[in-house]
């Protein structure tokens, strides 16, 4: 397992090298530059004072330069300086690591603790008005864009009925706020982030637990325990539910990149302080240094989630082993 694991942290590199590649070809091919952007058309900037600030950030060198340059300073964990406030990038990306993983690992709880038992009751109660209901529900899931949900969910609950903020993560006095008030202050911004990056997950994932619990419980050794006269409960969560969990883990591979590609857009409506803003601010912007260094810790982040799906299948599953 160890050389296994090994192994596949290796073949991260060559993947973190292409996208970082393509990541900063397409930043040079989008219309604009960062001295433009800066600058704009004021006429009281001298064509030389332009040249200096490229020069400054190596703007001036070719593409594989300006790469190789980059390339240089990530390997000692340097993503240079902001173009926006000259701020070192791997500082902002600390201040706004948390609230992601915040955001992100909360769904994957909320998706996978309501997704598993409801595909399970599916598949045991097939052909059920629970059944059908849920269904019902998973189609409406999947037909239902994401970033609609989010913004209807922000007029009904926050502009109509008040319940809840309309975004951010702390409102300003937070400052002044004890730490129980701060932290229950966070989770009432969180909830309708929370729940509309979940929203898609949930449905999908609850659809594949339905097909594997109802192609487990049609296996011999599933008639045979009954046979034997053991307990329901004991051979759907004991015997069937293990063995249907193996397709499931494949799922949490695809459901992180989702939850990572999805939080730019999410953010971006909610205005909560994570990477996935702070990407997206960088793109409008284009800071390079910055785009860059969300785009390589978004992609290990997803890399490593996919690593570690496979690994729980020797978990679940003790005949599968890596070499």
């Amino acid at each position: 397992m160890i050389k296994y694991i090994a192994k596949r942290l290796l073949l991260m590199v060559p993947m973190l090298l292409g996208i970082s590649l393509l990541t900063l070809l397409i930043m040079h091919l989008s219309p604009g530059d960062p001295t433009s952007l800066r600058y704009g058309l004021n006429p009281e900037v001298s064509g030389s004072a332009r040249a200096q600030l490229k020069e400054l950030y190596n703007l001036d060198k070719p593409f594989v330069v300006q790469y190789g340059c980059w390339l240089k300073r990530v390997v000692t964990l340097d993503f240079g300086r902001s173009f926006v406030d000259n701020r070192p990038v791997i500082d902002k990306i600390k201040e706004r690591l948390p609230a992601t993983l915040l955001l992100q690992i909360s769904a994957l709880l909320l998706i996978f603790s309501i997704a598993i038992p409801v595909g399970v009751l599916s598949a045991v109660k097939q052909n059920s008005f629970f059944d059908k209901v849920t269904t019902f529900l998973v189609f409406i899931g999947f037909a239902t864009p994401t970033f609609w949900l989010a913004l209807m969910l922000m007029r009904l609950f926050s502009f109509e009925l008040e319940w809840f903020p309309v975004s951010g993560m702390s409102p300003w006095y937070a400052q002044y706020m004890s730490l129980p008030q701060r932290i229950g202050d966070i989770l009432w911004h969180l909830v309708l982030p929370l729940v509309t990056l979940a929203f898609t997950g949930l449905a999908s994932l609850s659809r594949y637990v339905r097909y594997s619990m109802l192609e487990v419980i049609r296996q011999d050794y599933i008639r045979t325990a009954r046979a034997k006269g053991l307990a329901e409960n004991r051979i759907i969560f004991k015997h069937a539910l293990k063995n249907a969990l193996l397709p499931v883990v494949t799922i949490l591979g695809m459901t992180l990149p989702a939850l990572i590609g999805g939080s730019f857009i999410f953010e971006t409506i909610f205005a909560w302080p994570g990477m996935g803003r702070l990407g997206y601010m960088s793109i409008m912007q284009y800071d390079y240094p910055t785009v860059m260094g969300v785009g390589i810790i978004s992609v290990f982040l997803t890399l490593l989630g996919i690593l570690i799906s496979d690994i729980l299948y020797a978990a679940i599953d003790p005949r599968i082993r890596y070499e």
